[in-house]
């Protein structure tokens, strides 16, 4: 598999490494991110984040077989799908992370959300650093999802340099 921003995120979401991420795999992200931030299964932002993961496996799945492949993954992912759907399933796991709900996430939360997503773990002080441009040992919400929609829609993200991608030069 290549190494194009879609092929790192179709392998992180495809848990079992099958070729397809199923529903099971996809929806798991919810749970796995809310028993780490001690969020019960029932709690409103976990309910609202199940509900925005269920859209996009739905709108990801072209075929409704409760399978999506790599070539329904790539025929789907893009910055209008990001805005239409992966804004809010994404913001939502955000805000399972947001314990404290100031909008805002710490270096701490910021890890376990990522490594329970699915990123690795040895990427997470790297993506904390490049999305924390002001230093000041936070992360907010717009930071982070834009981040992710630059990383995942053209490759071109503070982000690609903790995913081992090269950082692209857009004024030259």
């Amino acid at each position: 598999m290549s190494d194009s921003p879609q092929h790192r995120i179709f392998a992180m979401l495809d848990v079992d490494g099958d070729g397809v991420i199923t529903r099971a795999e996809y929806l798991a992200r919810v749970d796995r991110v809310a028993s780490a931030m001690g969020r019960d299964a029932h709690h409103p932002v976990v309910t609202e984040s199940r509900a925005a993961h269920e859209a996009v496996f739905e709108d990801m799945d072209a075929d409704h077989d409760g399978r999506v492949t790599f070539e329904e993954y790539r025929g789907w992912v893009g910055h209008e799908t990001f805005e239409r759907s992966c804004r809010r399933a994404l913001g939502s796991l955000f805000d399972i992370a947001d314990t404290d709900a100031d909008g805002q996430l710490n270096r701490a939360e910021f890890a376990r959300l990522r490594t329970t997503a699915g990123n690795a773990e040895t990427d997470v002080d790297a993506a904390f650093d490049a999305l924390d441009a002001d230093q000041d040992g936070l992360i907010n919400r717009d930071t982070y999802l834009t981040g992710i929609r630059d990383f995942v829609t053209t490759g071109n993200s503070p982000m690609a340099a903790a995913y081992g991608a090269p950082v692209l030069d857009t004024l030259s």
